[in-house]
């Protein structure tokens, strides 16, 4: 890790970010339209690079509105075979670059019978049903304590903020708990049934690991779903991933506007 941060230092004449953006499948054009400083995962210790259509694999640093931000542009899965650290890592980076918000993003299916493909969703709680946890192994006491309490991962105060900002910009916008699966196939119409039953209202393969990490690290974290697609083929139509990257080009225009109003205010 002190190689990455060293590395990165460098190579951006020491530009140390406050803001840090993770962004998911189809969501990383912010990324290509503010960029002062680009490295492909490839050139960073340790980081992994990202198998993913819709992932570009790159971190990219820029001043946005004022503020000086890192994206991740793509992220690394649990079902690509990574393990849970790996995927994490770059999480413990950006907090060793400075970050002290993270904006957590991704692409998901809704579970909640009112969403819509293309609907943004502020994700006011998880469930972990990823079947493992990415702070299992021996605690890292310079990264936070061994037992971190979960009770408000996304922080009350920036999800108020988003709101605030929607509003503004005449956005609708969804409230609701994210569900982690590990992957890579997508659920079952029984599966989706139990989601629904126990709470959720989008199902995803991502963010969860990264939200815990931050957390951990004492991080203040946001987290925004772009909805694609119903979860559940049981109204007849099959699910792809083609047609989540469609959705997400649909929503891009209002997911960027969002994303830059949120950061203006922070």
């Amino acid at each position: 890790m002190e190689k990455a941060v060293e590395f990165l230092s460098e190579n951006t004449n020491n530009f140390k970010p406050e803001i840090g953006i993770i962004l998911g499948s189809g969501l990383g054009e912010i990324a290509d339209e503010y960029c002062d400083y680009a490295f492909s995962y490839g050139e960073i210790p340790d980081f992994i690079c990202s198998t993913v259509q819709g992932h570009k694999g790159r971190l990219v640093f820029a001043v946005i509105n004022g503020k000086n931000t890192v994206m991740m542009q793509g992220r690394n899965h649990f079902y690509e075979g990574h393990s849970m650290s790996e995927i994490t890592y770059p999480v413990k980076v950006l907090k060793n670059l400075g970050v002290k918000t993270l904006i957590l993003t991704n692409a998901a299916g809704a579970v909640n019978e009112g969403f819509r493909p293309s609907d943004l969703m502020i994700i006011t709680d998880h469930i972990n049903f990823m079947g493992s946890n990415p702070l299992i192994g021996k605690n890292d006491e310079l990264c936070g304590e061994r037992f971190p309490d979960m009770t408000e991962v996304y922080k009350k105060y920036l999800i108020e903020i988003a709101e605030k900002c929607a509003k503004k910009l005449g956005i609708e916008i969804q409230k609701g708990v994210y569900w982690a699966n590990s992957g890579p196939s997508y659920e079952t119409p029984a599966e989706i049934k139990m989601i629904r039953q126990l709470g959720a209202d989008a199902v995803g393969m991502s963010t969860v690991p990264e939200a815990i990490v931050a957390n951990y690290c004492g991080m203040d974290v946001l987290g925004i779903s772009c909805i694609t697609n119903a979860a559940s083929s049981s109204a007849g139509a099959k699910l792809s991933h083609e047609e989540v990257i469609e959705t997400t080009q649909r929503a891009k225009k209002k997911f960027k506007s969002l994303i830059l109003e949120i950061i203006k205010s922070l």
